[in-house]
């Protein structure tokens, strides 16, 4: 079947609507959300009972790009900083050396059990040697997996922000075996620049991007999240044009804006949640559609060798020399090293060789999406048994939520209080979003004179303003009292 203008928009929604309704009901047999829709990708293709032809490799390379940028943007706004503060070396150290440990140690194996050459290898290696982060959000947050001591923040820290590594690994390598006339010094300048210009534009980016957010008054709030998602590929866009590294500048753009007072900042967490899904359902169908299974059978046998050998041996020496400087109990280290989720991101990598037409380019990438799949499929089933197993899962009732997550929920606040400003006040002529409101109150609505007003960021206060203020908990309002004062 080949998918014309007449029936896409057909095909398309029947398959979105068949991966929601998987998706409900597929942790109930112990199969991660994302490799059912993966599967009826997979079913819907050339191969499967849909016979929907699709082979190109470009056009799948660009919607994963496109939905890579909504989902390490959605997981940068939902990163809270205080939380990932102390941990922050730590992730550094694992998306960088443990990635690249990763890299090396499967590349030269991958050398010695198959006939690639030590570039070819290397590639392979560099493919594979990221985790994957909407495998590991989607799966840690749908499972609502609670984990012991930082192990949270530093895994969603890692995935967020390891695949800017492996993409200049992967770019680096292709570059070798497309000129083998080259060192492997001639690397190093590239993975320079990526790196320095991505985390210097993302900074640059995120503050911009806060102040044009907060400073512009739209006249519709469902215009906010269409501004953001403007800014978004803004900033990669302009950093991969200047030759940095645009997955670590959205990454750490995100990061920034999502820990500032946004104007509207419910709505924009709420949509790029939902699009974030979105882009998932439709990545994996897309590669689920451009893989073709009867063309990985020869592979399997080879996939699984270096499948396992990535999870039991390249993964953990990734991480056990990354983290050997840190202080970290073994089980903590073990549980890291297990959570070596693979998923889109390695598959959308391994379209790159394709499109450079090298030699191996086909075996390649059936090769990493037998990896994707066993990898999901054996860690992403077992991880509450495994940090059951090694005791480092929380009960429970002792589950802790980021002030992202009491953000996105709808239970009211249990205090209210009526609030009169004095003409002293230092909220006076300020708006809103300049007060630095504590993060577990809000400002419900104010009464001015005989009119109440339903505020929003942009809202200034007035002398003899009553503000009618909802906090969680009656302590909270000394916070809010200091803020309106100071």
């Amino acid at each position: 079947m080949n998918l014309t203008i007449e029936n896409i928009l057909l095909v398309g929604s029947l398959l979105l609507l068949i991966s929601i309704f998987a998706g409900k009901t597929s942790y109930k047999f112990g199969v991660p959300t994302l490799l059912l829709f993966l599967g009826i990708g997979m079913l819907a293709g050339s191969d499967g009972i849909g016979g929907i032809r699709f082979d190109d490799p470009k056009l799948a390379q660009f919607i994963g790009i496109v939905s890579l940028n909504f989902i390490l943007f959605s997981g940068g706004l939902d990163t809270n900083w205080k939380a990932v503060k102390p941990i922050l070396r730590e992730g550094i150290a694992l998306s960088t050396l443990g990635v690249l440990l990763t890299a090396v140690s499967l590349g030269t194996f991958v050398y010695f059990v198959t006939d690639f050459t030590i570039y070819e290898s290397l590639l392979l290696g560099s493919i594979v040697s990221s985790t994957d982060a909407a495998a590991v959000f989607s799966i840690l947050r749908s499972k609502s997996l609670a984990l012991r001591t930082n192990l949270r923040p530093t895994l969603e820290l890692e995935s967020g922000s390891n695949d800017p590594m492996a993409y200049v690994l992967t770019i680096a390598f292709l570059t070798l075996v497309i000129n083998q006339d080259k060192s492997f010094l001639s690397i190093i300048p590239l993975f320079l620049q990526q790196m320095i210009f991505g985390g210097i534009l993302g900074i640059a980016f995120g503050v911009a991007s806060k102040y044009i957010i907060n400073k512009i008054k739209l006249d519709f709030e469902g215009l906010y999240p269409v501004l953001v998602i403007a800014l978004m590929f803004i900033t990669f866009s302009a950093t991969d044009f200047v030759g940095g590294n645009g997955f670590l500048s959205i990454y750490i753009c995100a990061v920034y804006l999502g820990n500032q007072d946004l104007i509207h900042k419910k709505t924009i967490l709420k949509m790029f949640d939902g699009l974030a899904w979105l882009m998932q359902i439709v990545l994996f169908l897309t590669l689920g559609l451009l893989v073709f299974p009867s063309e990985i059978i020869p592979y399997m046998g080879i996939g699984l060798l270096i499948s396992l050998f990535l999870i039991l041996v390249a993964r953990p020496i990734g991480v056990f020399i990354s983290l050997m400087f840190f202080k970290m109990k073994m089980k903590r280290r073990f549980y890291i090293s297990w959570v070596g989720l693979r998923g889109a991101v390695p598959i959308v990598f391994a379209t790159y060789p394709l499109l450079a037409g090298i030699d191996k380019a086909h075996m390649i990438f059936n090769i990493v999406f037998f990896i994707s799949v066993t990898s999901i499929l054996i860690q992403g089933t077992t991880l509450s048994i495994v940090a059951k197993w090694l005791g480092v899962g929380l009960p429970e009732t002792q589950k802790k939520f980021t002030d992202t997550d009491l953000l996105l929920t709808e239970n009211p606040k249990a205090e209210m209080k009526e609030l009169i400003i004095s003409k002293e006040c230092f909220a006076v002529d300020k708006k809103i979003i300049e007060l630095g409101f504590p993060k577990n109150a809000i400002i419900a609505m104010i009464k001015r004179g005989e009119s109440y007003i339903i505020p929003n960021g942009l809202t200034k206060v007035e002398a003899e303003d009553t503000l009618i203020v909802l906090a969680d908990k009656p302590e909270i309002f000394d916070e809010v009292y200091k803020t309106l004062t100071k």
